[in-house]
């Protein structure tokens, strides 16, 4: 009984199952997912190889790490478990280095306190891909055998490689040259000490903020976008920081404010990010981008003469593509970036040092390299509205959505040029206000429903931040129109 009851609330998602403590996220229900992982480890990996186990600072989140270790380990699969918080990407990383077959994360990234989640991470060092996902999806309702003489888990320290890593991949000395003083933001996660430590062994100037361990995360969401962040903007400013850089609940997230305490929004930090890998590096590949990400990304990919790969949502589509091409760098719009020549993964914690490196290489504040961006491709600006809703409302508002007639109707008092539905439904709109523009942007609203929770996003970006907000609005009554 208890069996069927849990796989009716075990999901993957995008990114992993998530739920909330006590409620749905037991460790009964926690069993079933490392039962599911267990499964797909044994049948499709070498489970002699091991499994890298890592949890956030989340309630509870060791001792859930020590129940999926004991699964596994009872399965016959051997376990290196963390010996303290670890950094999603430390994790991922530490599974490619050790050559492991897979990695399991415990945490819910940037979700609310009550939440807590399960991550897959596969032997390559990144996220599960869609085919992985679904076959561990396939073994929720299998009962697992015990093997004979269970395995042994290792309590290991992932840290000081992955910090060796990073401190490699970054020019520490050009960012001490530059005179600039970093605020660091954590947002009480497991980012804490990683990027302050880096720059107190380079003597890099900076100042931690919300460093302190609390699962409660008190105040905020740990992830990087307002209002969760108002007080990182007032604090870089109050600290006369060139930039503050931001790390979500489990650090694979970036959020960053500018000198004057403006957000940079995750689509300008992965467009100032692109730019300089093209412009500096010149490093070869493809470039890659979520469906709900800027379209700045596809004008400077174009200048440099780059491929770009429009995908879903989540990461694990650009791990897909990572894996059957060259690709460069790719991202998705809630501050998840990777570098192929680093990992085929997401880290805040690299994405805030290599930030630091641009700012050192073009000798410019963050505030300074976004205008410049703006002034070459013109102003792109972007909106997001998360609608907590009941599910009725979101199914409601998206088959209402399919059935808007192109070059018929009207959103916000603008035509409907044309709609795509890769990821959600994505409407490309007349917007006069934009018509006069240097490179104006293209007006677009995107509406996506959450596949694990009662939650639709709408997305926006456009020429100018009050079209923007315009736009945002008439989704908004459009959507409630089915309460």
């Amino acid at each position: 009984m208890a069996m069927a009851e849990a796989t009716t609330v075990v999901k993957f998602g995008t990114d992993g199952w998530r739920g909330i403590i006590a409620d749905d996220f037991t460790y009964e229900n926690v069993r079933v997912a490392a039962r599911a992982i267990a499964h797909y480890v044994i049948d499709h990996e070498d489970a002699k190889a091991g499994v890298c186990i890592g949890y956030d600072t989340r309630f509870g989140s060791q001792s859930f790490a020590k129940v999926v270790a004991k699964v596994l380990a009872d399965s016959g699969i051997p376990v290196l478990l963390a010996d303290k918080f670890t950094p999603t990407p430390e994790l991922s990383f530490a599974v490619r280095e050790r050559k492991a077959a897979g990695g399991v994360m415990i945490t819910s990234s940037h979700n609310p306190a009550e939440w807590n989640g399960v991550k897959y991470k596969a032997s390559y060092g990144g996220a599960g891909s869609p085919k992985i996902i679904a076959s561990i999806e396939s073994y929720l309702l299998k009962p697992l055998a015990a093997a004979a003489t269970p395995a042994k888990v290792e309590v290991v320290d992932f840290a000081p490689t992955y910090i060796a890593a990073l401190e490699k991949f970054v020019d520490l000395k050009r960012i001490k040259e530059s005179g600039y003083r970093f605020l660091i933001d954590t947002m009480y996660g497991a980012g804490k000490g990683y990027v302050a430590g880096i720059f107190a062994r380079a003597g890099i100037s900076y100042v931690e903020f919300r460093s302190e361990l609390n699962p409660a995360f008190p105040g905020i969401n740990p992830e990087p976008i307002l209002p969760h962040i108002a007080a990182t903007q007032k604090a870089v400013v109050e600290h006369k920081c060139a930039a503050g850089l931001i790390t979500d609940g489990d650090a694979d997230r970036i959020g960053a404010v500018d000198e004057h305490g403006n957000v940079v929004d995750a689509h300008k930090i992965f467009a100032v990010l692109l730019q300089w890998l093209l412009e500096r590096k010149k490093w070869p590949g493809d470039v890659t981008r979520a469906f709900n990400t800027t379209k700045m990304l596809d004008r400077i990919a174009a200048k440099y003469g780059r491929k770009l790969h429009e995908h879903g949502i989540g990461f694990k589509f650009v791990v897909d593509l990572m894996l059957e091409h060259e690709i460069l760098i790719g991202g998705e719009e809630s501050g998840g970036v990777g570098i192929s020549k680093h990992l085929p993964e997401r880290d805040g914690l690299l994405n805030s040092l290599l930030l630091a490196n641009v700012m050192a290489d073009e000798k410019k504040t963050l505030g300074e390299l976004v205008a410049g961006l703006q002034e070459e491709y013109g102003e792109h600006q972007y909106g997001r509205v998360d609608m907590h809703i009941e599910n009725s409302v979101k199914e409601s508002a998206i088959r209402r959505a399919k059935e808007i007639v192109v070059g018929a109707s009207e959103i916000a008092g603008m035509k409907v040029l044309r709609v795509e539905t890769l990821d959600g439904v994505k409407f490309f709109l007349e917007n006069a206000a934009c018509a006069g523009k240097k490179n104006a942007a293209e007006t677009w609203l995107l509406l996506r429903a959450s596949g694990t929770e009662p939650l639709l996003r709408v997305y926006c970006e456009s020429c100018s931040q009050a079209s923007v907000q315009q736009v945002l609005k008439a989704a908004q009554a459009f959507v409630l129109e089915g309460a």
